[in-house]
């Protein structure tokens, strides 16, 4: 076995507590830092014996934390994944169903009937006032009426609009 690999071998299961708070601060749960420490003591076994390691603690140290950092760089890659093929999978259909769609239909049907059904100048001030943003004001001198006929005759049409819009 080559000098550098016995002396972090024997460094390793000397700093074996040390090494794993480090790894568990980083990571933040003990069975992954379990794990790194395990794919730590292979790397080690594969360290070249040239050249000579200066601060071997250091060094594994080192490749602890980076070891550590590759897991969480992966763990977050493959959590970002995981997230986009659920949303692929479980995307919510925010289309309406097909009872839904005729429900609509025959609600905007019954509206329309009741729109064109209104009597004059209910149904005109109503179109003027909702339809062409017009002022109550301005619809008032166009017929030459008070506001306050204006906003009956707008009222009236409202209230037999929302009655067809309830199916009464």
């Amino acid at each position: 076995m080559p000098s550098n690999t016995v002396a972090l071998t024997r460094l390793l299961l000397a700093e074996r507590p040390s090494l794993l708070r480090l790894l568990l601060r980083i990571v933040g749960n003990k069975p992954a830092a379990e794990d790194i420490a395990q794919t730590l003591y292979l790397k080690v076994q594969r360290v070249k014996a040239e050249p000579t390691i200066d601060d071997p603690r250091a060094y594994l140290f080192r490749l602890a934390s980076n070891l550590a950092l590759d897991h969480q760089r992966y763990k977050g890659r493959r959590d970002k994944l995981r997230a986009e093929v659920d949303d692929l999978l479980w995307v919510e259909d925010d289309r309406p169903s097909a009872e839904h769609v005729v429900m609509a239909r025959d609600e905007l049907d019954r509206v329309g009937r009741a729109l064109r059904e209104l009597g004059e100048p209910t149904k005109t001030m109503f179109c003027l006032n909702r339809f062409e943003d017009l002022p109550q004001r301005v619809i008032a001198e166009r017929f030459g009426v008070s506001t306050t006929i204006v906003e009956r005759h707008i009222r009236r049409a409202l209230r037999t609009l929302s009655l067809a819009r309830d199916g009464n």
